[in-house]
């Protein structure tokens, strides 16, 4: 699931090369990080580089429509600057054209296994120089096409800047149940499985998004029985839950400490059923002693603390938004900016697809005065 190792300041531009390669960034941004790590041109021994930590450490097999591309704009900047290309790289190339058809790529079905590297700095006590990176990695399937009909297993900017809040302030999450809503490729769960929580619950309201979670888990070794329990503990679940159909009931009995949701403000349709799920997650002062006690084996330690949810988004229609502010205002739900209060650590510096400054975090509670 993680791989911690320590590489030296002047391992930086190689770091952020395979990590953009093995996230499958788009090739225009792996071959910018070649070219730096080259200083200013892919010389052989980048080329050589990339042939034998990128390529052949990765799972090619699964990734041939990514590697085709990146492959193509590889070579082309390469015989542009009049340089010679490694002939391993040319054969792979071949194989890909022989292995993937065009309308392959221009379709985009196939999910591909990302491996996004979380970086965390260290300063050296002596030397400003001697820069140190915790790395944390976590392996994905996802789709590349985020618009057509695979959007639950698609990796989204919010989803990103709600990993990197959590692995940025552990000690919110410390002792703490957390349930996550629209829990998608289950990037969120993997990263709060770093921290100290007491229990984690995904959700999400689709099968095949349900499926594919699941075996997300699975390749980070979170992996879980058909119940959603873990295999080894019962600290982690992964349910289903469908916002419109969800019963009252069947809410209460999560009793979170804290909500989480990343790109979860988007339908209209759907914001109504999303608000309700939040106020009954987070209201909890029509909850008689005798049902506490009665239900103390499955509550958290932070129980008598007032739950809270954290909500990354990214605010495409301003209309939308305030819809759904005006629907929490009705639940009274108090709905809070905390992007610049708690801006989660850079943790990502190589996804250069990813625009941190588009995406809002909010705090939300439940106003009960």
């Amino acid at each position: 699931m993680e791989k911690e190792e320590e590489l030296q300041e002047s391992s930086t531009p190689c770091l952020h090369l395979v990590s953009a390669y093995l996230a499958c960034e788009s090739p225009d941004f792996v071959v910018s990080f070649a070219r730096d790590f080259g200083g200013g041109s892919i010389t052989e021994r980048v080329q050589s580089f990339i042939w034998n930590v990128c390529i052949n450490k990765s799972d090619v097999k699964c990734n041939l429509p990514y590697l085709k591309r990146f492959l193509k704009k590889l070579i082309v900047e390469i015989e542009s600057n009049g340089d010679v290309v490694l002939d391993e790289l040319y054969e792979k190339y071949i194989y890909c054209l022989a292995s993937v058809k065009d309308d392959e790529l221009a379709k985009g079905s196939t999910r591909m296994l990302r491996r996004f590297s979380f970086l965390f700095p260290t300063d050296c006590s002596q030397a400003s120089s001697c820069q140190i990176f915790r790395k944390l990695e976590v392996t994905l399937q996802c789709s590349l096409n985020m618009l057509e009909g695979d959007t639950g297993c698609s990796i989204w900017p919010s989803g990103l800047f709600l990993s990197e809040f959590i692995l940025s302030f552990p000690e919110v999450f410390s002792d703490k149940s957390c349930l996550e809503v629209g829990s998608g490729v289950g990037l969120v769960g993997v990263c709060l499985a770093q921290t100290n929580c007491s229990k984690v619950i995904l959700t999400d309201g689709d099968l095949s998004t349900l499926a594919n979670m699941k075996l997300n888990l699975e390749l980070n070794q979170l992996a879980t029985d058909m119940l959603g329990h873990t295999q080894k503990s019962n600290t982690l679940q992964c349910l289903y839950l469908p916002w419109e159909s969800a019963a009252e009931n069947e809410l209460r009995e999560f009793m979170p400490d804290i909500v989480l949701g990343a790109d979860v403000i988007y339908d209209p349709l759907c914001l109504p059923h999303l608000v309700r799920v939040f106020a009954i997650l987070l209201k909890r002062e029509d909850l008689n002693l005798h049902h506490l006690n009665t239900e103390a084996e499955h509550l958290s330690p932070g129980i008598g603390q007032e739950p809270v949810a954290y909500i990354a988004s990214v605010i495409r229609t301003i209309d939308t938004f305030n819809y759904f502010l005006s629907l929490a205002e009705k639940e009274k739900l108090f709905v809070s900016d905390i992007t610049e209060t708690m801006k989660p650590l850079d943790l990502l510096p190589y996804v250069k697809s990813y625009q941190r400054s588009n995406v809002r975090m909010f705090k939300i509670s439940y106003f009960n005065k």
